[in-house]
């Protein structure tokens, strides 16, 4: 088929174009005119297919669905763009480093990693960006205009991606789940970092004392270590932490707020993604099970920690004094005995601790959390493990006595 030849030139940039009318819309874009606005919201936009597309936001209509997964789209192109995600199909392939993308928009992005070309320019400040739709959100740094509010909390935003992803943080949900150990995120960004770590892949290194890490935020969080910054600030205590993630979870200690509560037993939880793994304990659905021994675990991780037992394979040896370990999580704690680094600190009392989950045992002296109540005496206890010891009380159980002699029987002889 013979290509209509690109007759329209425009006179601002160069650009040539077959039909006059894809010029007349192309120079929408030097102009700025936006002569079609949403009666709902009082958005502008150059096109009115564009407005026709914006509308499906207010109406949430998504006629467009997934055969295979059943996730529904606005628009067809989204669904295709979609369908990529199943059939792993990259057709475009960037003739510098071979990477391959699903799309060539993504490609056409991918290679401004190569030429390091910012063609998009901030007329306020001057910044340069790669993508266009960088540059606007840049914008909005400069206007302040942040017109997409929560009804919950009255937060307040300027894109609404981050306002959807913000909603999350009320309801709870983590649509992205591990295959592997069977966490949930809330983000599929946050999944793919997750799943490093079961990759084993640490290219970020620390100049300072050479640790590694799978993602580069990770390393940024890290280098707080050495810096000692901690920008968060509590409202209430005072207390300061280097990550706001962290300061989120320690407000908990202030409300005491735990919205998710199990059905089974009634436990209540902080976070969704615990109470997803507490329900495991009450369910009882362990679907991995091991070939060797017949044992059952609810996660495929425990299962694949579960097989070293069986193997006696330590493949995590220690530099400094050559012992080996079956984890990598348990040779970086080993490490902690060396270099005598006690990374998590208490925010109410200062006191720190080498393990993350020392700490967390230490917090419930000033939560005063017990959760685990003997069915006997009614007794509470903040972990399951003191209530274990806690029934022996009960069952007369000494699982862990010492072999002595017993004056009460003989030992008969054959001699």
């Amino acid at each position: 088929m013979k290509k209509r030849e690109k007759s329209h030139s425009c006179e601002v940039c160069g650009s040539s174009f077959a039909c006059k009318s894809t010029l007349l819309r192309h120079m929408l874009t030097h102009t700025g005119d936006k002569p079609h606005s949403c009666e709902v919201c009082g958005s502008s936009f150059a096109r009115n297919s564009t407005l026709s597309h914006h509308m499906l936001t207010h109406t949430g209509d998504k006629p467009h669905s997934c055969e295979v997964c059943g996730s529904s789209f606005a628009h067809k192109s989204n669904l295709s763009r979609h369908m990529k995600t199943h059939t792993g199909d990259k057709p475009h392939s960037c003739e510098v480093c071979g990477s391959s993308f699903a799309q060539n928009s993504t490609l056409s992005h991918h290679l401004l990693t190569h030429t390091g070309d910012k063609p998009h320019s901030c007329e306020v400040c001057g910044s340069s960006f790669a993508r266009k739709s960088t540059l606007l959100h840049h914008r909005l740094t400069h206007t302040g205009d942040k017109p997409h509010s929560c009804e919950v909390c009255g937060s307040s935003f300027a894109l609404k991606s981050t306002f959807v992803r913000h909603m999350k943080t009320h309801t709870g949900d983590k649509p992205h789940s591990c295959e592997v150990c069977c966490s949930s995120f809330a983000r599929k960004s946050y999944l793919l970092m997750h799943m490093t770590i079961h990759m084993g892949d640490k290219p970020h290194s620390c100049e300072v004392c050479g640790s590694s890490f799978a993602c580069k935020s990770t390393l940024s969080h890290h280098m707080l270590t050495h810096t000692g910054d901690k920008p968060h600030s509590c409202e209430v205590c005072g207390s300061s932490f280097a990550q706001n993630s962290t300061l989120s979870h320690h407000m908990l200690t202030h409300t005491r707020d735990k919205p998710h509560s199990c059905e089974v037993c009634g436990s209540s939880f902080a976070h969704k993604s615990n109470l997803s793994r507490h329900m495991k304990t009450d369910t009882g659905d362990k679907p991995h099970s091991c070939e060797v021994c017949g044992s059952s675990f609810a996660c495929k991780s425990t299962l694949l920690r579960h097989m070293l037992t069986h193997t006696g394979d330590k493949p995590h040896s220690c530099e400094v004094c050559d012992s080996s370990f079956a984890r990598n999580s348990t040779l970086s704690h080993h490490m902690l005995t060396h270099t005598g680094e006690k990374p998590h600190s208490c925010e109410v009392c200062g006191s720190s601790f080498a393990r993350k989950s020392y700490l967390l045992m230490h917090m419930t002296i000033h939560t005063g959390d017990k959760q685990h109540y003997c069915e006997v005496c009614g007794s509470s206890f903040a972990w399951k493990s003191n209530l274990s010891r806690h029934m022996t009380t009960h069952t007369g159980d000494k699982p862990h006595s010492n072999v002595v002699c017993n004056s009460s029987f003989e030992v008969k002889s054959n001699l």
